[in-house]
């Protein structure tokens, strides 16, 4: 079993900036493509970005394309998330997961994956 832990989350100002980062545990399965999911009060869950562990492809959500930044470190087995120009309506609760095999970017953006972190709150106010 793979345990996937965000951290970085907090109370920031709308234009301000903020990196998440995810950590994989290191013992288990190799965790192959990585990425980040929101969800907000009241609304559905929303993909934000995605990265593949063996190009390093990465993919964006609409809303947050631009703005955010998904990198990898696969040495440390940690996917970042590198929010800029933050508004009030990127207000959620912030979701790692991951896959056990190379996924298609469809699949990736369904949400569906194999391992989920607990998230981190995101509050942008001010």
């Amino acid at each position: 079993q793979v345990q996937l832990v965000e951290t970085g989350g907090g109370l920031v100002q709308p234009g301000d900036s903020l990196k998440l980062a995810c950590t994989a545990s290191t013992r288990g399965p190799t965790v192959y493509d990585m990425g980040w999911f929101r969800r907000a009060p009241g609304k559905e869950r929303e993909f934000l970005a995605a990265i593949s562990r063996s190009r390093g492809n990465t993919y964006y959500g609409d809303s947050v394309k631009g703005r955010f930044i998904i990198s990898r470190d696969s040495t440390k087995n940690t996917v970042y998330l590198q929010m800029n120009s933050l508004k009030p309506e990127d207000t959620a609760v912030y979701l790692c997961a991951g896959n056990r095999i190379p996924s298609p970017p469809t699949l990736l953006r369904s949400g569906e994956l194999d391992w989920w972190g607990q998230g981190t709150q995101v509050t942008v106010s001010g």
